[in-house]
């Protein structure tokens, strides 16, 4: 604790450093993986090789993908942004297949129900399948979040600043505590991502309170009826529902 306290401007911006690392890919792999994931689910006879493809790219091992992007790249060794490139790669592989995911679990009667509308497929697309498909969604952002989190500290290893400095430095001094707090740190920063993703999604699909409000409601409403009326309540009702 004194450790912690005496580094505190050391560690928090350690912290800031990781935090941006980690985000950024998930913003970048998300931007990258809805139009390739949009076209493997439209395009069918592709699907297979796009998420073969996705998923051969997740089994890359993460140090060789961090040395390698340098000379990809042409930017230095120490650069932080081979990191990033490094982290939304494996984010767009996970995610294309959570957006396939996503847009296979919208019902097709509602997509029938928006062309008979007048809406046409992009505007479909922004107003009708991604709102619907966003709890699938985030459901994939979520375990990459925490991935992102995860790797990101193995960019200590080639020189990149961040959370995983501390296990680096604790390593090569025998000195526990620091690498305590790394761990601590890091998993702190991966609830709190966790916990506005949920937000987020929550924000993002008032519908689903909503809704549950209703049915609620309704069942309430519901029994009292047949109360009143002297039926039996419903066995799978009671069996479901408080």
């Amino acid at each position: 604790m004194e450790w912690f306290l005496a580094n505190l401007g050391f560690v928090l911006d350690l912290t800031w450093l990781h935090l941006v690392q980690s985000v950024l890919p998930l913003l970048f792999g998300l931007l990258l993986s809805l139009p390739l994931g949009y076209t493997a689910w439209r395009l069918r006879p592709i699907r297979t090789a796009v998420l073969s493809v996705s998923s051969m790219l997740y089994t890359i091992p993460s140090l060789a993908l961090f040395v390698l992007l340098p000379f990809v790249l042409g930017t230095s060794i120490l650069d932080p942004m081979n990191l990033v490139a490094a982290l939304t790669i494996y984010a767009v592989a996970l995610l294309v297949r959570s957006v396939v995911d996503a847009l296979e679990s919208i019902d097709d009667g509602v997509r029938q129900a928006a062309v008979a509308m007048g809406y046409r497929p992009f505007r479909r697309f922004f107003a009708v399948d991604l709102p619907l498909a966003v709890p699938v969604l985030f459901a994939g952002l979520r375990v990459v979040s925490v991935s992102n989190i995860s790797l990101a500290s193995v960019g200590a290893l080639i020189g990149v600043r961040n959370l995983g400095t501390l296990f680096t430095d604790g390593l090569l001094r025998f000195f526990l505590t620091e690498i305590v707090v790394g761990i601590v740190l890091t998993l702190l920063l991966a609830v709190l991502m966790d916990l506005l993703l949920v937000a987020a999604e929550q924000l993002l699909t008032p519908w689903h309170r909503a809704g549950g409000k209703r049915h609620v409601a309704g069942t309430d409403q519901g029994r009292q009826t047949r109360a009143s009326a002297g039926e039996r309540p419903d066995p799978a009702e009671a069996a479901v529902l408080p």
